[in-house]
């Protein structure tokens, strides 16, 4: 690689000018874009790099400014500035893209561990919870009668119908929805549900 122009439209090593090369390369010439190529990568991959600050990814963006130059060449316009300035331009919007870029993934990951790490205080915080609501419950629990509790228990704990509690009870069905009715009450109270 030869070294890089100063800024401006000076001639390159083979006596072309930079405008020139775009033209050629705007219209396909590889020969032109190699010669355009030369005069430019170290320009490039030294802006590039100031700003990415890593040489791999500085070489890999300054690859992909130089294909960016490559692919449009056609939206070139002389009037607007030099060669060397669109190209440093280029490079250095390329550059800090990456930089935001990484700076998202980061930043990305980062939440990402910080909602994992709060998952798991949240589940030991959710098992505590659920351990003295059910102490609750079984102090509760002893506030009830003796019928009301067995009811209860077979209801809530067992799964079984409000049918099934009176047959095992050998109670009457509504005696068991009375008793039920009443334990719940009480049992709402005790535990300061309110609704």
């Amino acid at each position: 690689m030869n070294q890089p122009l100063p800024f401006g439209t000076g001639p390159t090593p083979g006596g072309a000018d930079l405008a020139e090369l775009m033209q050629l390369v705007a219209r396909g010439d590889k020969q032109a874009f190699s010669a355009l190529y030369d005069a430019l990568a170290p320009l490039v991959h030294g802006i590039v790099l100031r700003v990415v600050r890593d040489r791999a990814q500085s070489e890999e963006v300054a690859q992909e400014v130089m294909i960016d130059l490559w692919r449009q060449a056609a939206r070139y316009r002389p009037d607007a500035g030099s060669v060397t300035t669109w190209a440093a331009t280029i490079a250095h919007r390329r550059a800090v893209d990456r930089v935001r870029s990484a700076q998202a993934a980061a930043d990305r990951e980062h939440i990402q561990a910080a909602r994992e790490h709060q998952t798991a205080f949240d589940e030991v915080a959710e098992q505590v919870e659920t351990r003295l609501e059910r102490e609750q419950v079984r102090r509760c629990l002893h506030g009830l009668t003796e019928l009301q509790r067995q009811a209860v228990n077979l209801a809530y704990y067992r799964g079984l119908t409000y049918r099934e509690v009176a047959e095992a009870l050998r109670t009457p069905l509504p005696t068991i929805k009375t008793r039920m009715r009443d334990g719940l009450i009480r049992l709402r109270d005790c535990m300061g549900v309110t609704a």
